[in-house]
């Protein structure tokens, strides 16, 4: 899993739901990470017959070395059915697991954090776990977005599908920059050097 190797080839996922109403949801973190990294490498968005909407690009060279390519996907399925496009992906590109990077919001983690895990359980998080289910394997790459838990009594269900509140926006906008620069730093530096960083921040 090494980073600027000329060979490599990345799946990213970002995870969210279809369409308007669930644009700017927590749950749907994941999938503006995405676009800020498209944006950032001026790539557009295609559909995909595996149900997911594409973009394909080589990474600019790194210390004179070529880039990896990396296929970007949000898939168009809701979030609960997010292993069907995901695996769909995987076979079309030949893209082992090890190079399979989702981007997702996290409720264990605190509002603003952002951090690396490979493998590991789902946390209750029907993409992931639906995800998990379809390639048979929970060996895979994750940049969890912390949303943190729901005040009281709030269901989890509904507080992340819920938008992020006015108090809370300005800072959110930087942290869906942050979640694209981790995706992108394992890109390019390799799962180990990315998560040493990624994780060792403080917010």
């Amino acid at each position: 899993m090494a980073g600027g190797d000329p060979d490599a080839v990345w799946l990213v996922v970002g995870l969210g739901n279809p369409g308007p109403k669930y644009a700017g949801n927590r749950h749907n973190v994941g999938a503006m990470a995405l676009d800020a990294v498209a944006a950032e490498l001026g790539a557009r968005f295609s559909a995909h017959r595996s149900r997911a909407e594409v973009s394909e690009v080589r990474l600019p060279p790194v210390a004179g070395r070529p880039g990896p390519r990396a296929v970007r996907a949000k898939p168009s399925s809701y979030m609960n059915e997010s292993g069907g496009p995901v695996s769909g992906l995987v076979k079309f590109f030949k893209i082992p697991a090890a190079n399979l990077l989702v981007v997702h919001d996290e409720l264990d983690l605190p509002f603003g954090e952002v951090r690396l895990k490979r493998g590991g359980g789902e946390a209750g998080h029907n993409g992931l776990r639906s995800i998990s289910q379809s390639l048979g394997t929970k060996d895979y790459c994750r940049v969890r977005v912390g949303v943190g838990r729901p005040p009281g009594r709030q269901d989890p269900a509904d507080f992340v599908l819920k938008d992020f509140p006015s108090s809370q926006r300005e800072e959110f906008a930087l942290i869906v920059c942050e979640a694209a620069d981790a995706a992108l730093d394992v890109l390019r530096q390799g799962w180990e050097r990315a998560k040493g960083a990624v994780n060792t921040v403080r917010r």
